[in-house]
């Protein structure tokens, strides 16, 4: 990407200060960047890297009030994150599509019965089976799968070693990151007499709705009937494994190694932390939030509550516990203490 601080500014609306003709070609790290960088400022503890930055464009808030010079040509936003945000989107673009012209590459394995919308890219040792729909606009790179009967939406990246297994859905702007397995059969066994287990077949699938986004070696199962459910705008961080039948509700976040087993409901707006665990056949109310390896063991029915701990429990409730349980070894001292002082006191003989 080689683009001018003035068509920075007028993309991000932002007032600029110093050289419009400076070129920036890719963003870095304030404390990194080299010539041609841009880089942003938005906590007040960086501030010492934006006068030795060597960065050619730098985004400030529009508050920033210098204590020295600086050499970057400054862009002043009103948010320095959301612009950076759209910023990395339009690289972020540029570098998943790396170029692609829309074709079906000679090496790609694409069914006769399958669709392929109007500009659309797949790429090498692609496999795109029989009945596949794809939709306009989309990216498969090489070596992905996409099974029998599986629809895609437009405007979606499917990333390498991507398996999309049989009947699944997906609708628009969804991104599969590398590895990732939509469709596997859930993890559903019934006991026998002899102590042996028996599978029970999965004839479900797994629909992700509009603008949802799934993490490199993730896993979603898809369900023994009917479907495990995404609902639009959820994001998935790595390597997070959702079970059979499990719905997830709208825009919520889940950070690495998140686990949900079957059949829970997931509400809306909800952000689970990393290692966090669902046991199955919870409900968990819109707006919860999750700290880090805790474990929900019963459903949450209040709405925006933050929890913590194994099971978890409320989050303030949970830090003023620990700050209890961590000294737990010196309070027994104290009490072994206060027991001895009141045993001596109890055998001493009484004056009368």
């Amino acid at each position: 990407m080689h683009i001018t601080a003035a068509q920075l500014a007028h993309i991000l609306g932002g007032a600029l200060e110093g050289d419009p003709d400076a070129i920036v070609r890719q963003p870095a790290r304030i404390e990194e960047a080299e010539a041609g960088d841009f880089a942003f400022l938005d906590n007040p503890k960086y501030e010492p890297f934006a006068y030795t930055t060597r960065a050619s464009v730098l985004l400030v808030n529009k508050q920033f009030a210098p204590t020295q010079p600086v050499t970057a040509t400054l862009i002043r936003v009103d948010d320095v994150r959301s612009s950076l945000a759209l910023l990395l989107e339009k690289f972020h673009d540029l570098l998943s599509a790396n170029g692609l012209a829309p074709s079906i590459d000679e090496r790609a394995c694409v069914h006769p019965e399958a669709q392929i919308g109007a500009n659309t890219y797949i790429g090498p040792f692609a496999i795109v089976e029989a009945g596949a729909i794809v939709g306009e606009h989309c990216v498969i790179h090489p070596q992905a799968y996409i099974g029998r009967n599986v629809r895609i939406g437009s405007h979606c990246t499917i990333y390498p070693g991507v398996r999309i297994l049989h009947h699944c859905v997906l609708g628009n702007r969804c991104t599969i990151y590398p590895n990732a397995v939509i469709g596997s059969d859930g993890f559903g066994f019934a006991p026998q007499e002899d102590g042996s287990w028996k599978r029970i077949p999965h004839v479900g699938n797994v629909v992700l709705e509009d603008d949802v986004e799934i993490g490199a070696n993730a896993c979603i199962d898809r369900a023994a009937l009917g479907s495990t459910l995404i609902r639009a705008g959820v994001k998935m961080d790595n390597l997070v494994h959702i079970a059979h039948n499990v719905e997830v509700g709208k825009n919520t976040a889940m950070a690495a190694q998140v686990g949900i087993a079957g059949s829970a409901k997931i509400g809306a707006n909800v952000q689970l932390g990393g290692q966090v665990g669902v046991a199955g056949h919870l409900s968990i109310a819109d707006g919860t939030r999750v700290q880090a390896q805790s474990g929900i063991a019963s459903s949450v029915k209040k709405p925006n509550q933050a929890l913590f701990g194994a099971p978890a429990i409320d989050y303030n409730d949970y830090i003023r516990a620990y700050a209890i349980f961590k000294r737990l070894p010196e309070l027994q001292k104290r009490v072994d203490q206060l027991e001895r002082l009141l045993g001596k006191r109890d055998e001493a003989p009484r004056q009368d």
